[in-house]
């Protein structure tokens, strides 16, 4: 499995509970979409402030459910880009106990750059592409 330079804390709260007392199947969402903004905002890709700036829309999403999570669970998510193609890019996250290590969750995001002002897909621009080849540590 591949390690990520970004791994997210994500704590999990009582409003993530389902009847069966673990993390509802939509909340894995959440934490992955968490994971992908804070990743936006450390590789300075987005100022976290202006959404209509963000410059990416999702266009596919698959989330494989491995184990449950539960209440109070230490975890995170490990977030990353591991492909850029001329309109759109792909972010891979891997949802890990914290304390064992246990994969609970693999998923797959693919992106297409979106000029929001315009409602049109754009080319990734290429001073995104060299921000996250330096986030990276390498070439795209």
């Amino acid at each position: 499995m591949k390690k990520f330079n970004l791994y997210v804390p994500i704590l999990v709260r009582y409003g993530d509970l389902d009847p069966q007392w673990h993390v509802n199947n939509s909340r894995f969402v959440t934490f992955i979409e968490q994971a992908r903004f804070e990743y936006l905002v450390k590789a300075g890709l987005w100022d976290g402030k202006d959404f209509f700036d963000l410059g990416l829309i999702v266009a596919d999403q698959h989330m494989a459910y491995l184990g449950q999570i539960t209440f109070n669970q230490r975890i995170h998510v490990g977030v990353g880009i591991t492909r850029i193609g001329n309109k759109s890019l792909t972010f891979e996250y891997i949802i890990e106990d914290q304390d064992t290590g246990a994969v609970l969750a693999t998923a797959e995001t693919v992106m297409v750059a979106y000029d929001y002002h315009e409602h049109v897909s754009i080319p990734v621009p290429a001073e995104r592409r060299q921000k996250i080849s330096q986030f990276e540590g390498r070439e795209f």
